[in-house]
């Protein structure tokens, strides 16, 4: 499948979006920052990228977070995943957040996250009475399974 194109605005020094391999679902972006960040555990704040795009109508593109920071320190994209819409033109901001015991030093140009470009289906909501039965019914969260 041939790549779409983005138009992507950089603040000077930012840098773009980066595929760590060739089939990467994720482009890596970093923070953009004059100075270290401290997360400390429990808290979580908004970091700068630098970076502003423009998505084509149609897409999406998802901030999600990387498995490494969350696995080697419990940092970790917040609103997982964040979605950013096709037209929003401000700058991508990650909101991470420190689920570990220590505190995590953000560095400026660190990779913080990564971004999925996704397609976007709405869907017309029509207003119902009632609705078709299945054996599952009305069971909620935890109800397909015991364990």
């Amino acid at each position: 499948m041939k790549p779409q194109d983005v138009p992507t605005k950089l603040e000077e020094g930012a840098q773009l979006p980066i595929y760590g391999s060739e089939e990467a679902a994720g482009a890596d972006i970093r923070a953009y920052l004059e100075e270290e960040v401290h997360l400390a555990p429990g808290d979580s704040k908004l970091i700068r990228t630098g970076i502003k795009v423009e998505i084509p109508k149609g897409f999406e593109i998802q901030v999600r977070p990387r498995s490494g920071l969350a696995l080697k320190h419990g940092v970790t994209v917040l609103n997982t995943p964040g979605t950013i819409d096709s037209d929003y033109r401000g700058e991508i901001g990650v909101i991470l957040i420190n689920h570990g015991k220590e505190t995590f030093v953000i560095s400026p140009n660190m990779r913080i996250a990564q971004l999925v470009f996704a397609p976007v289906y709405q869907a017309c909501y029509i207003k119902e009475e009632t609705l078709n039965t299945t054996t599952r019914g009305e069971g909620g969260f935890g109800h397909t399974g015991t364990h």
